[in-house]
């Protein structure tokens, strides 16, 4: 899909003959006027708006490549363009996904910050410790970082099945590091939870079902160790994102409040109600408005003065998760952002809590807070390369005015009359003059040649109209869906199934840019489109100033030079949940640290090879080999295939099992 060169290109504003309309390739999306060599790194902070949700880690440098602060405002940064072109010579091609394990410390230390500031401004005599929830990411060398950042601020993680249980009691080395048991669980995993007590770690059993109660207990009795436990309430608050229903009378997890007098009852009458030490509730993910983490926060101090009031010993309050992150930088409430800053969040948690203790005269709790997305996403960049470009196909086109079917004729003579003045009605002529021709053609009436002829006609009049509305700058009504009709579709080397899930599953907006060529203005407007032969591995909605847009500003692609696009704020959820749609596998991934001399790569983990993958679904590498090498012997006997044929596809055959699954 080669791209032709600028000069190439009709003006937009030249008018054709009459006669003989010769357009040898498509029109840009966007007029490139005189001002392109005026094109500035403010024009690109603006127009793809990093400086909205990129702060303090992702900026523009003077060559207009996106550079890479890990430690923030406390560090030096990194060319991400050239990084990426090292990493290439290492033979680590793309896709790539580059973790930044320092910027998951300066999260974890900004969290903390925001506490311990809040704590201080309101005189809260308790202390707050995090945990980091392992299902956001539970890649090995993520959590390791995580647990080695948080060291010092004894931040511990939370759990919400056996397997994740296991990786967290080999992670953990803090002792006074909580540990927090979630999910559904069965008596092996109780078991387990309370027996590493006896290891040193606190682990706490949250309570997510009336049922787990009688198992918590039970299990306590046989094994003779008093429980930690906690219990996650169903609150009637709800949150405002796409997980609201983590709340409410039909949540998949917690207790009502009847199920929550119920297990009080419980315990008192196995003389365990002392071991009841915790609050739990969690109002969903990715929380866009602070009026809602408010109103929880209000219904849930509630309850947990109300627990200490029946006798139990509570200690610990758990806030959930729900921080969230500013997708958009429009510091507003949508769902790919949100209208409150970390530490508005933090004072919000530790005055609430402390109003309602203070009101009842009692001791005010150690705070827990489950932030996953907050502390994981910025620390993970995915890089693509561009393939290819799909634009709309025009070709050269001889009409006569003796020989051609009359739409044509009328199809060339509106796009000779295209102007200024009369481009919105041309536009509406032109649709339903396509809409004509394709009725036609079906009946019979229009010929295959014609029918070609009035289709690039169509996408001829469409870029022509496009230039002018571009030209002038102004804006017409009914052409709204002229630039949606004309995007190009850029082809990148990744799958949306494996790398972006979310994108596909429930829209979420994630970042999107260039990181390189942005002292150049952008000419074309396109989508993304990915590897898989799913008509879904596509990217068609991007973040903008102020909405969401359908389009993302590209520059043209040139056969030949590489062109590379990143995809941020993407390390919570994404890695972990992607799918094998097509076989396409884990991509490459690195974990890049600032040293004294600029950066070292921590740890490579290459992506899954086409062997890997295809075991996942239970097909042996070595017997596949074997099967296509009889199919070659029983070709070569028949005289089908050459030796040298044979021998050839079966080296093919096996270097492609052991090859990445992404295209080199």
């Amino acid at each position: 899909m080669k791209e032709i060169s600028p000069s190439q290109n009709l003006n937009v504003l030249e008018k054709p003959l009459v006669q003989k309309i010769i357009n040898l390739d498509p029109i840009k999306k966007l007029e490139k006027s005189s001002a392109q060599s005026q094109w500035s790194i403010q024009d690109s902070e603006e127009l793809y708006g990093i400086n909205r949700w990129g702060i303090p880690y992702f900026s523009i440098n003077n060559l207009g490549h996106i550079t890479v602060a890990p430690k923030g405002n406390r560090g030096r940064s990194l060319d991400l363009f050239k990084l990426v072109k090292a990493l290439e010579e290492r033979s680590l091609n793309l896709p790539l996904l580059i973790h930044f394990p320092d910027i998951i410390e300066d999260r974890i230390e900004e969290l903390n910050s925001c506490f311990a500031h809040a704590i201080t401004r309101y005189n809260y005599e308790g202390s707050y410790q995090g945990v980091f929830p392992i299902k956001v990411n539970q890649q090995r060398h993520i959590v390791q970082a995580i647990v080695n950042c948080g060291n010092n601020h004894k931040y511990g993680l939370e759990v919400g099945s056996k397997p994740e249980l296991l990786i967290a009691l080999a992670q953990l080395k803090e002792s006074n590091a909580l540990l927090i048991c979630n999910g559904y669980k069965d008596q092996k995993y109780i078991e387990t939870a309370l027996l590493a007590r006896r290891l040193g770690y606190q682990t706490i059993v949250v309570v997510e079902q009336l049922s787990e109660i009688k198992l918590a207990i039970d299990t306590a009795k046989t094994q003779g160790i008093r429980p930690v436990l906690g219990i996650r309430a169903k609150l009637s608050s709800k949150g405002d994102s796409r997980w609201g229903n983590s709340a409410g009378d039909k949540a998949k997890f917690g207790l009502t409040i009847s199920e929550i007098m119920e297990a009080i009852e419980q315990l008192k009458a196995a003389e365990m109600l002392e071991s009841l030490q915790l609050l739990h509730f969690h109002i969903g993910s990715q929380i866009s408005s602070i009026a809602t983490i408010k109103e929880a926060l209000t219904e849930a101090s509630q309850i947990y003065v109300n627990l200490s009031q029946l006798g139990a010993s509570m200690k610990y309050f758990d806030v959930g998760g729900g921080l969230g992150i500013d997708y958009d930088g429009s510091h507003s409430h949508f769902p790919a952002s949100k209208n409150y800053s970390m530490q508005n969040y933090a004072n919000d948690v530790v005055a609430a809590i402390k109003i309602a203790c203070e009101t009842q005269k009692l001791k005010v709790p150690i705070i827990i807070s489950e932030s996953g997305r907050a502390i994981a996403s910025h620390q993970s960049v995915l890089l693509t390369n561009v393939l290819g470009v799909d634009k709309i196909p025009t070709f050269p086109i001889d009409i006569e005015k003796d020989k051609c079917h009359s739409l044509v004729q009328e199809m060339a003579n509106i796009y000779d009359a295209i102007n200024s003045a009369n481009c919105q009605e041309s536009y509406h002529d032109i649709l339903q003059l396509k809409k004509e021709g394709e009725s036609l053609f079906s009946f019979g009436y229009l010929n295959l040649k014609d029918r070609a002829k009035v289709e690039s006609l169509f996408w001829q009049c469409c870029q022509r109209i496009q230039g002018i509305v571009n030209h002038t700058n102004t804006g017409f009504d009914g052409l709204e869906t002229l630039n949606e009709l004309l995007f190009s579709t850029y082809y990148c080397n990744f799958s949306v199934f494996q790398s972006l899930p979310d994108s596909w599953a429930i829209e979420q907006l994630f970042p999107v840019m260039p990181i390189h060529r942005l002292n150049e203005k952008p000419t074309e407007l396109g989508i993304l489109a990915d590897l898989t032969c799913d008509s879904d591995g596509q990217i068609a909605k991007f973040i903008g100033s102020q909405e969401v847009k359908p389009h993302l500003e590209l520059h043209q692609f040139y056969e030949g030079q590489p062109y590379y696009l990143g995809i941020f704020l993407s390390g919570a959820y994404q890695e972990i949940m992607g799918s094998l749609h097509n076989l396409f596998g884990d991509t490459n991934a690195v974990h890049v640290r600032l040293d004294s001399e600029g950066y070292h790569i921590e740890h490579v983990v290459r992506g899954n090879s086409m062997a890997e993958v295809l075991k996942y679904v239970q097909y042996d590498s070595q017997d596949m080999v074997e099967t296509m090498r009889q199919k070659t012997e029983k070709a070569l006997k028949e005289k089908r295939l050459t030796l040298k044929e044979s021998w050839l596809f079966l080296k093919h055959y096996e270097e492609a099992l052991c090859n990445y699954t992404y295209l080199r």
